[in-house]
């Protein structure tokens, strides 16, 4: 039985985000247009997810935490737009309708994924939490977002894309540590940082962080081979049409659910000790593992 905080924190989020972003009647209207398809309607809300159930597992309250829920969510959607566009992964479908570029244009998209960046940062800053915390979640979201985060990863996925036979194992992990893993860390973080959470606990979940961000991809890789675009809401089957290294290319499909069983059990043993508190952190990392898209 779904945890019914999940569906409540995904109409928050969603009516959070509705409030922050520009309205598309207000000029440049196809700018605006073009963000609210982005960020609306859509997505699994994982980041934001993660990032309300670490806070108010640890003392948070929503209002502490919805804007950092809504600027993580809209550094994940600028990252969408971007990823998708012809110079990138070159996409046509995501979250179920067309991608940005499609729908509106290249240049549109550019800009509305910049746009999202921007936004996002300028929501953090006005985070209703001490200043000391407010500075350490702009930083964070910073560094995931960037060259040591999810922009390293993806220089890394384009630099990889053709030649996965060169590609190692130990090399993949990186790239999808940097590329999805940071942000998924970043979300659980922002949700620590919130709360004040001590340092030790910090370290627990990083640790769990860590594993829920490579069990993220793992999971993605095996829906891309084996899901369908109508279920995932995105084109299925890209990976190998663009000869991208994944890790069932790698080690193998039945490896690569061995792997994920590996990874759930180092998330259980990161949250043992914080138990019974970390329940909703438990419950969405059986999400992860589980889910069909």
């Amino acid at each position: 039985m779904p945890d019914p905080s999940f569906a409540a924190w995904r109409l928050r989020i969603e009516a959070v985000l509705d409030r922050a972003l520009p309205l598309a009647t207000d000029p440049p209207q196809r700018l605006h247009a073009a963000m609210r398809h982005a960020a609306l309607d859509g997505g699994k809300r994982m980041r934001p997810l993660l990032v309300y159930a670490t806070g108010t597992a640890f003392g948070a309250s929503e209002t502490e935490l919805d804007t950092a829920a809504a600027a993580v969510e809209l550094i994940h959607a600028y990252s969408l737009v971007h990823d998708d566009l012809p110079a990138m992964d070159d996409d046509s479908l995501r979250r179920g309708k067309p991608t940005v570029h499609i729908a509106f244009d290249e240049a549109t998209a550019i800009l509305a994924g910049d746009a999202l960046q921007s936004l996002a940062f300028e929501l953090l800053a006005d985070a209703p939490v001490a200043a000391a915390a407010r500075v350490a979640m702009l930083r964070e979201l910073a560094i995931a977002s960037g060259p040591r985060g999810m922009c390293g990863g993806q220089a890394l996925d384009i630099a990889a894309t053709g030649n996965a036979d060169a590609m190692r194992i130990e090399d993949l992990q990186r790239l999808h540590a940097l590329k999805t893993g940071a942000l998924l860390r970043a979300s659980v973080r922002l949700g620590a940082l919130a709360a004040a959470v001590d340092a030790d606990t910090l370290q627990r979940l990083d640790r769990f962080g860590d594993a829920l961000g490579l069990a993220f991809q793992i999971r993605d890789d095996l829906l891309d081979l084996e899901g369908d675009s109508a279920t995932l809401g995105k084109t299925a089957g890209k990976d190998a049409a663009q000869a991208k290294a994944t890790f069932p290319s790698l080690i193998g499909v039945e490896a690569s659910r061995a792997r994920l069983h590996e990874l759930a059990q180092i998330m259980r043993e990161a949250l043992a000790p914080l138990a019974p508190r970390a329940g909703k952190l438990e419950a969405l990392a059986h999400q992860v593992i589980q889910r069909d898209r």
